[in-house]
């Protein structure tokens, strides 16, 4: 699966590096009709200013999930299973819960008893530490302490159906996915790990995929700055092999 990403900050899609250096990029409903006529498979959509659902991100979710068939995730600012609540109720497919399932570990499972494990995809941030990799919330600003994979594994049991893993050392540098990092999380987990944070060309997408057990691949700068269209990257994909939905 091929995904791309809108962050949003003010109604506007925005895109920065390393969590920071944020610029804007564009309008929500318009770059999200474009991308799933390229063929996307599903669309992310991430509040990065957590304002939640009442800040205007679910009429926003609704806007989209209105103006286009491929399934929206939305999450950033998700609190509560209320909250999750809303913006399934505009009209997302599925929440991303992040931040919150720290502070709260009976969230996760909360929201996927009320919902549904299959519509709860849990939100990693994860930052090399040594050897290993560690949690972080707030925006990436707050190390949680928690062992990233471990973390994994705990969301997993908790109900989660899936995990939206992120390397903040990758994100916005347009290097390559942390492929250490997504094959340690998806090898210790039997549900689907989406991989984020790194994406500056079609072939990084197909190297995530081939080389890891990661089902789908995030990428925001690499389709927003004119890199390539989903449609191209999954051509790609195709001429090395891998099944997808063009």
């Amino acid at each position: 699966m091929v995904v791309p990403c809108l962050d949003i900050r003010g109604g506007k899609v925005v895109k920065g590096v390393n969590f920071l250096d944020v610029r804007e990029m564009g309008d929500p409903v318009a770059m999200a009709i474009g991308y799933a006529a390229q063929g996307a498979d599903a669309i992310y959509m991430l509040d990065i200013d957590s304002a939640g659902p009442d800040g205007g991100m679910a009429a926003l979710v609704g806007a989209v999930s209105d103006a286009v068939d491929a399934p929206v995730i939305a999450g950033g600012g998700i609190r509560s299973a209320d909250d999750a609540g809303k913006l399934l109720a505009a009209g997302a497919a599925g929440v991303t819960i992040g931040s919150a399932a720290v502070r709260d570990p009976g969230l996760i499972a909360e929201a996927a008893a009320e919902y549904g494990g299959e519509r709860i995809v849990a939100a990693v941030d994860a930052k090399r530490t040594g050897d290993s990799w560690t949690v972080f919330v707030g925006g990436g600003l707050e190390s949680s302490g928690l062992d990233a994979v471990g973390w994994a594994v705990s969301l997993e049991e908790a109900g989660a159906g899936g995990i939206l893993l992120t390397s903040m050392d990758r994100d916005g540098v347009r290097t390559g996915y942390d492929i250490p990092l997504t094959r340690a999380v998806a090898d210790a987990v039997g549900i689907p790990v989406t991989a984020s944070g790194g994406c500056g060309t079609k072939e990084h997408i197909y190297e995530v995929l081939s080389q890891t057990d990661a089902a789908a691949a995030l990428a925001a700068s690499l389709f927003h700055t004119g890199g390539c269209t989903v449609r191209e990257a999954k051509e790609h994909l195709r001429s090395r092999g891998v099944e997808v939905r063009i």
